[in-house]
């Protein structure tokens, strides 16, 4: 069902479309979320406050239906679902401010909706509705894997020597074949952390076209993290999205045509340099200036607009995603902190959950293995479901390490470890190997058997067998950030 809407003369900022009818309290109704995952994904029962981003599951206990609107659509919507009826919410704002249509109509969001089966698990029915939301995905040709420099160096001391280096680990772990893995570097090449310009390498990355090469001839894939849109070079005042510098650099904004093309230009530099994948960060949070976990239904704050007023946010999102679907060319996208279902049609890979850590495996638990468990009906029906990468660290017990690798290795979804060199003992070897391994093929998708009772599934079918996971280990979760 299309959705248009037609403003010329008043000031829109979102549009409520209700179903009254009788819903039945015994539901149990399983959220999405607006960009990646924060250990957020459950299954629970009405909640009439709830917001349900993009689209929703709703169990009666015989069967599993959808309610959702298709991908790539030009609002954010979000639903709610009480025992009255069900909420539809497009917020179809400039910003934090109301959108100038003019005379245009706007196809706003094209709602779909599946009627489940009896007897069908809730699993494969969110997978097949996950195919009515988005029936051309954009995949890689093969299984993506690999290996990522980020859980054990943040960022610091890294260089192209420490790059090589972990190629050759890589390769030397990796299976033979024409499916090589990718090696990817992320934040830490570029003059200033976290920051643009996107033009050269650091000290330590003194060509990144030739580091590219290298890493080439070592029978690995390179590729390479970016935040477009932070940069640390002087622009514009009116390029300057919400007017004002933040932390050492300056938020771009997207609408305006000079930034536009800076974006792709930087985009095909990269690309041209040899990067096959492009990692893309950050742009959700720079484009809204809230974490996904803060967005709710305000997802902004009010009070400002960007340079173009006569375009929705989702519009300017999509916009932004096309131009570096067009200037990376054939180089794989991956998106980290994106609106997924803005992405999906336009990137090979999505990142689906907040970060896992080197440091810290309650956090890994927290976020990797609710996303793993909860979004992995998105893989192969929007893009490449990634869980986020297996840290193997000297801070994290190996025990735990093990058992996340394992499951992420045989999941069917994409497998990145980033593993400190100091801890690839023989055993440690042997299991990366295996993984890596297994990553490399195409494998059927992993299920959560206990996703309804728990947020953390311990209990998975994995290519025909159940295979149970202890995520807590003698110490249990705890309550204390970390």
């Amino acid at each position: 069902m299309p959705i248009c809407i037609e403003a010329p003369r008043a000031p829109l900022l979102r549009v409520h479309l209700r179903w009254r009818a009788r819903v039945p309290v015994t539901w149990r109704v399983l959220n999405e979320q607006w960009e990646r995952s924060y250990g957020d994904l459950e299954w629970r029962g009405l909640l009439g406050e709830r917001i349900l981003p993009w689209y929703f599951l709703a169990f009666d206990g015989r069967a599993t239906h959808g309610y959702g609107v298709a991908t790539g659509g030009n609002t954010f919507a979000f639903w709610q679902a009480d025992p009255e009826g069900i909420s539809l919410w497009l917020d179809v704002r400039n910003g934090g401010g109301a959108v100038q249509l003019g005379q245009r109509i706007l196809e706003a969001a094209v709602v779909r909706l599946r009627k489940g089966t009896s007897g069908q698990s809730a699993f494969e029915a969110a997978r097949q509705f996950c195919r009515v939301l988005c029936p051309k995905p954009r995949l890689a040709p093969a299984p993506t894997y690999g290996a990522n420099n980020w859980y054990y160096a943040y960022g610091q001391n890294c260089s192209a020597a420490a790059i090589l280096r972990d190629s050759e680990i890589l390769k030397e772990l990796s299976p033979s074949g024409g499916n090589r893995p990718f090696m990817v570097i992320d934040d830490g090449w570029q003059p200033t952390n976290t920051a643009g310009p996107w033009e050269r390498g650091n000290a330590g990355f003194p060509d990144m076209a030739k580091l590219a090469a290298d890493m080439k001839n070592l029978g690995v894939r390179p590729g390479i993290w970016t935040r477009p849109l932070y940069t640390t070079e002087a622009i514009p005042e009116n390029a300057r999205l919400r007017g004002s510098s933040k932390g050492h650099g300056f938020t771009i904004d997207p609408t305006v045509p000079e930034m536009a093309e800076l974006i792709r230009q930087d985009t095909r530099r990269v690309a041209s340099w040899g990067y096959e994948l492009i990692k893309h960060d950050y742009s959700s949070y720079d484009l809204t200036g809230r974490w996904g976990f803060a967005m709710g239904a305000e997802l902004t704050d009010a009070g400002w607009h960007f340079a173009d007023r006569s375009r929705t946010n989702a519009e300017v999102v999509l916009a932004f995603y096309r131009s570096l679907r067009e200037a990376a060319g054939s180089a794989l996208l991956i998106g980290c902190n994106t609106f997924g279902h803005l992405g999906a049609g336009l990137f090979e890979i999505q990142r689906i959950g907040d970060d896992t850590s080197g440091r810290d495996f309650h956090r890994t638990r927290r976020m990797g293995v609710n996303t793993l468990a909860f979004r992995a009906t998105q893989q192969d029906t929007f893009f490449g479901a990634d869980a986020d990468c297996v840290p193997i660290t000297p801070e994290v017990p190996w025990a735990l390490t093990a058992r996340w690798l394992d499951l992420v290795a045989r999941s069917g979804t994409p497998l990145f470890v980033s593993a400190d060199p100091r801890t690839l003992t023989p055993e440690v070897k042997i299991a990366v190997k295996a993984a890596l391994a297994s990553a490399a093929r195409k494998q059927p998708l992993a299920e959560p058997l206990d996703w309804m009772e728990t947020t953390t599934p311990g209990r998975w079918r994995i290519q025909g067998k159940v295979v149970e996971y202890d995520w807590y280990g003698p110490e249990g979760g705890t309550p204390f950030p970390r």
